[in-house]
This record gives C-alpha cells, sequence and structure tokens, in this order.
C-alpha cells in the first residue's frame, strides 16, 4: 500500500484466533448446567406422579418398640434394685397400749382404754400423762413408741384416733403410748377404723419406671 497508508518499520500487528481452550471450557460449563437442569426437572416430575415426600411424610415414625422387634421381654431388676418389701403390720392383739389422759377430764383414759381392749389391743398402763406432756398436748392426741414402731404399731394403733401425732423416742419396748389431747372427743367409729386397718393392710403398687414402654 502506498501514500499515507504506508506502513512503514519492521512490525506488523497480529490477529490471533480464540483460544481453543477457552471454548472448551464454556462448553463443558455450558453441558453442566443443562445436565442440572434436566435432572431438576425430571425429580419435579417424579415427585408429581408419584406423591414423592408426601407419602414418606404421611408414614408414622418407627417407635423404638418397631425397631427392636426382636427386643426381648426386660429382665428382673436384680435384688439389689428391687424396691424393699415393708415390714409386716401386726395385728392390733399383738400391740401393747399404754392409754395416758392429759387433759383436765377425769376418766378419760380409763374408757378410752376399755375401747381399745373391745377392739382387741392388748391394754398396758392407764392413767394420767407426766408432767412433759400434762395439759401440754393441743391436740387430739399423740402416738408415742420406739424408731422400730414408726412403720408397724404406730400407723395400726393411729387407725383408732384421726388426726393423732406418730412420735417415737429411744425406748427399746415394743409397747406403744396413747397420750390424750384436748381436743380428744372420742375414738374412730369402729366401722372407720376397720376399713383405715384394711387399707392401711393393703400392699402399694409398684411404679412403673419413666423409661419403661409399652410395646
Amino acid at each position: 500500500m502506498g501514500g499515507k497508508y504506508r506502513i512503514t518499520g519492521d512490525k506488523y500487528p497480529r490477529m490471533r484466533r480464540p483460544s481453543g481452550r477457552r471454548r472448551i471450557v464454556l462448553a463443558v460449563i455450558a453441558s453442566a448446567a443443562a445436565l442440572a437442569l434436566i435432572g431438576w426437572g425430571t425429580l419435579q416430575l417424579i415427585q408429581v406422579f408419584t406423591g414423592g415426600d408426601k407419602a414418606s411424610a404421611a408414614a408414622p415414625a418407627a417407635s423404638d418398640c418397631d425397631r427392636d422387634g426382636d427386643r426381648k421381654q426386660a429382665a428382673p431388676a436384680s435384688p439389689s434394685e428391687a424396691k424393699p418389701k415393708p415390714k409386716p403390720l401386726p395385728k392390733p392383739g399383738q400391740i401393747t397400749v399404754n392409754v395416758f389422759n392429759a387433759t383436765p377430764r377425769g376418766g378419760l383414759a380409763k374408757d378410752t382404754a376399755d375401747e381399745l381392749k373391745k377392739r382387741g389391743f392388748a391394754i398396758g398402763e392407764v392413767g394420767n400423762a407426766t408432767k412433759a406432756f400434762d395439759k401440754k398436748v393441743k391436740g387430739t392426741g399423740i402416738l408415742l413408741g420406739a424408731k422400730s414402731a414408726a412403720d408397724t404399731a404406730l400407723p395400726v394403733l393411729g387407725t383408732q384416733l384421726a388426726g393423732a401425732e406418730p412420735r417415737t423416742d429411744g425406748r427399746k419396748g415394743g409397747e406403744v403410748d396413747l397420750i390424750l389431747g384436748t381436743k380428744f372427743k372420742d375414738l374412730a367409729k369402729k366401722a372407720d377404723a376397720d376399713k383405715a386397718l384394711a387399707e392401711l393392710a393393703k400392699p402399694e403398687p409398684t411404679p412403673a419406671k419413666s423409661g419403661d414402654k409399652n410395646c
């Protein structure tokens, strides 16, 4: 070329073709995007026609008992874990009762002792209360005995007088004291006392453990 368009010098501009590697990368990305879109669309169609996750969500979750279908009955508790058996309750005839009057009313101890004897109790000493209790028992009465009588003789005697307060002391003997208080009027009716005694003799049901399940 001549004139003003004449090229001078020894360097010429070069026109490079687009890199072939770039075209390959773009093609791979486009293909991957197309495959992902096709796969997502296929999954949506499957869910539409089969119900998808609704069926699985509607199905109840398997319980621990279902998953462990072959679970055997739980082994009985070892002797160390078993609840200790309560002491057997004595019969009224096995309990010797000392009746003491802590009120200013005369003859109250004897009348009460006579009624307890009719109900089967063995009667020991009868008389006025000691200075430690005389005119100081504000309730219906006090049931006093050894610590070993706290869950045996005292509850049995307590069925005969509602509201009596059970206490223990350091005595060694098996007899128990009935100390009549200022609110004492009479022993419980025999029918009511017999019913309370029958309820007392019933064994308490063993509570189920919180971890147990009914399979």
